[in-house]
């Protein structure tokens, strides 16, 4: 990979010689030299070219000396690391340039096998510093995409291991859907669309994050959230009540739907179910989720759940009868289900 090399001193000579002992390196396409007289010139060339990789500088030149150079390239750009290269080695100057952020100090009359050997270690120090920046990068954009409880299990020693592994845990699971919003998707265009969606998934996520709950996954305009540890059917029931409360207050001015205001309707159910990574190790596509009857149970009870209603089954209800509010609203048949079961809506 070529390095791109800015040189600041006003001493011509020094451009002349680095241009005879690194010619063959210039002409493999190691090293790319540029040059500039003093700091006042050096900043001006890196303004233009923003890709230079390391900065050669002197420190006695007329403007802008170097050891100011180093403070104005710390401001400017604190992943580009300074070499300085003087006849001026004392302690002193040697101090104040490694307080001001050189990375390295050469000392005049130049020896170029030193100077070469500065120059790659300088190199190697910044692809390093831009390769850790990447992964945080990549790392925080990832964050986005995978779920907390995937980055707690992947920090697991067995982690490697394990991929395959699942155990069975007792908790509980929310499916929230925006009701109508496929009415909104056929008659919207598609940015206003992902906007809305958007905005009213950030209200749910907050409410069940606060609740302790995790965003297993998004399923077109609905969420599926689970609930772990202590309480989780309370926790998931306070947080479905606070999420039908902040979405009952938004509203939108949309051209084909004037004062639209959003409802959702919500299933919750507790109970047993497999936690793992289900999908292909093989291709290397894996989703860490929940799986079981009690799940398949939640997104039954949200698709027989009219707008603003949160559904329970009776068993369930029974449990929180103490601590919540709960209407009956009747026996319903459930896909799959051969018994009709009792559900309820939970008030308040």
């Amino acid at each position: 990979m070529k390095a791109k090399i800015l040189v600041v001193d006003d001493e011509t000579d020094l451009e002349l010689l680095i241009k005879q002992k690194f010619r063959r390196q210039i002409r493999e396409k190691q090293y790319e030299f540029i040059f500039a007289h003093d700091g006042v010139e050096a900043l001006e060339v890196l303004a233009q070219e923003p890709d230079t990789d390391m900065v050669l500088t002197d420190i006695n030149m007329p403007g802008m000396d170097g050891l100011t150079l180093l403070i104005k390239l710390h401001e400017n750009n604190p992943m580009l690391k300074a070499v300085i290269v003087s006849a001026y080695g004392d302690m002193d100057n040697i101090r104040t340039a490694m307080n001001r952020g050189a990375f390295d100090f050469v000392t005049k009359p130049v020896n170029f096998e030193d100077l070469e050997l500065t120059m790659q270690k300088t190199m190697e120090y910044v692809m390093q510093l831009r390769k850790t920046l990447q992964a945080i990068k990549e790392n925080n954009i990832l964050r986005m995409y995978v779920d907390e409880s995937v980055l707690t299990f992947m920090n697991r020693p067995e982690f490697e291991t394990s991929l395959s592994a699942s155990e069975t845990v007792v908790a509980t699971v929310l499916f929230i859907d925006i009701c109508g919003f496929t009415a909104i998707s056929e008659r919207e265009s598609a940015d206003t669309v992902v906007r809305l969606v958007n905005r009213y998934f950030d209200v749910m996520v907050k409410e069940i994050i606060a609740q302790g709950g995790y965003v297993d996954k998004f399923m077109g305009d609905a969420v599926m959230a689970v609930f772990r540890g202590e309480y989780h059917f309370d926790r998931a029931i306070e947080a479905a009540l606070a999420v039908r409360t902040q979405v009952t207050t938004l509203e939108d001015n949309l051209p084909n739907h004037p004062n639209y205001h959003p409802q959702v309707s919500i299933g919750i159910n507790t109970g047993e179910m497999v936690s793992g990574n289900i999908g292909s190790a093989t291709l290397r596509r894996l989703d860490y989720t929940v799986i079981g009857d009690a799940v398949n149970m939640a997104q039954r009870l949200q698709s027989v759940a009219q707008a603003g209603q949160i559904v329970i089954v009776e068993s369930a209800q029974q449990q929180i009868a103490e601590s919540f509010t709960c209407e009956r609203i009747g026996e319903v048949t459930l896909k799959n289900k051969s018994a009709p079961v009792v559900i309820y809506n939970v008030v308040g």
